[in-house]
């Protein structure tokens, strides 16, 4: 028998979680926070019946505000990804008491308060190794000092049909039986030119915020995201300077820095920069500066650019459906901090196949 789930959504940004978690029946977000109003707003903008609260989850007036919409939301589960800054040997003394692990314990305050049937919590594969695994015993402990039963790893979202290798730390939560996370679900990768081939007729500086489809779709992949869109948006190119546009004329098709000229090298010393995506392969992991071409393994894999905002939305596996706002700076933000929704779709679907099997109630 399904059960209903009524998320409250804790720094989410743009909306990749909450996204994906309603590509799951039973699932609905119905209060959400994040501080960056420019996310904020696009996050609204896509999920309009979601109470969307603006602030700083820190300040009381803002805290009570979340707890009195979720209560009256009858939320009982949450999601998020609270910033980490502090998981270093210097913090490891204070722990979660060190004031730049404020979000995390703020995260698990608002569990406190709310007491949900299950949350879930996503962060950067780095934590559970961060001081020799110190930080994710402490973590794993002030879980279970809550009552909760927990259960971790790390997923890649290139196992749940995400066209990017994108390695997450995950922990969900339950006040019932362990929920493990979700085992991968597809032999064959979607790859690049899966996500993205019939997006490749841009140059430097070409598109607009909206247009229409230039070319029929190419993939299963491609139609999947395509559904219920009838316009293209946010597929404008970089408008990248000369330089930049003859270096990307020396490197041929899926190549990268290896063959430009020393005297064009730069002082960059990444090996991945300049960098073009292999198209039958996974994209590496999308970033928040996916728009520059010197800045990693972001470059079209024949254009002379960098990917789009709409190709690196198609990478992250969100829907054409679903529209960025704010100017490039913002845009490229949310997009490279979002959880892959596909991501978030497997883990719903675990959670929801254990409460099917389990039987339990809520």
């Amino acid at each position: 028998m399904s059960r209903e789930f009524r998320a409250l959504d804790l720094f989410c940004g743009a909306g990749g979680l909450s996204w994906g978690l309603h590509k799951n029946k039973n699932f609905k977000t119905v209060v959400a926070l994040d501080f960056d109003e420019n996310a904020a707003n696009t996050f609204k903008k896509n999920m309009p019946e979601v109470d969307v609260i603006v602030g700083d989850i820190t300040d009381s007036a803002v805290k009570e505000k979340i707890i009195a919409s979720a209560k009256k939301e009858n939320v009982n589960m949450i999601a998020g990804g609270p910033p980490c800054q502090g998981y270093s040997m210097k913090g490891k003394k204070l722990g979660l008491a060190d004031p730049r692990n404020f979000l995390f314990r703020e995260y698990l305050n608002i569990v406190k308060e709310i007491r949900p049937e299950v949350f879930i919590i996503e962060n950067v594969k780095g934590l559970l190794i961060a001081s020799n695994g110190w930080f994710k015993e402490e973590i794993i402990q002030s879980i279970e000092d809550l009552g909760y039963n927990v259960e971790y790893g790390i997923l890649n979202a290139a196992d749940f049909g995400v066209p990017q290798s994108r390695e997450r730390t995950i922990f969900i939560c339950s006040q019932n039986k362990k929920i493990p996370l979700p085992e991968p679900i597809v032999k064959t990768r979607t790859t690049v030119r899966d996500a993205i081939s019939d997006l490749s007729y841009l140059n430097s500086g070409e598109g607009e915020f909206e247009q229409v489809y230039a070319m029929e779709p190419q993939s299963n992949y491609q139609r999947l995201m395509r559904e219920g869109s009838n316009r293209l948006y946010n597929h404008k190119a970089s408008n990248h300077k000369e330089i930049a546009i003859e270096k990307l004329k020396l490197i041929p098709p899926e190549q990268g820095k290896e063959c430009l000229p020393e005297e064009m090298l730069g002082n960059q010393k990444f090996k991945t920069t300049w960098g073009r995506l292999k198209w039958d392969d996974v994209s590496p992991t999308i970033d928040t500066r996916f728009d520059a071409s010197s800045n990693g393994t972001n470059n079209h894999p024949y254009l002379h650019r960098a990917i789009t905002p709409r190709e690196a939305a198609r990478l992250q596996s969100f829907d054409d459906i679903f529209i960025f706002y704010g100017s490039k700076v913002y845009v490229r933000k949310q997009i490279g901090n979002a959880v892959p929704p596909l991501l978030a779709k497997a883990i719903a679907d675990q959670i929801e196949d254990y409460y099917s099997t389990e039987g339990d109630t809520l």
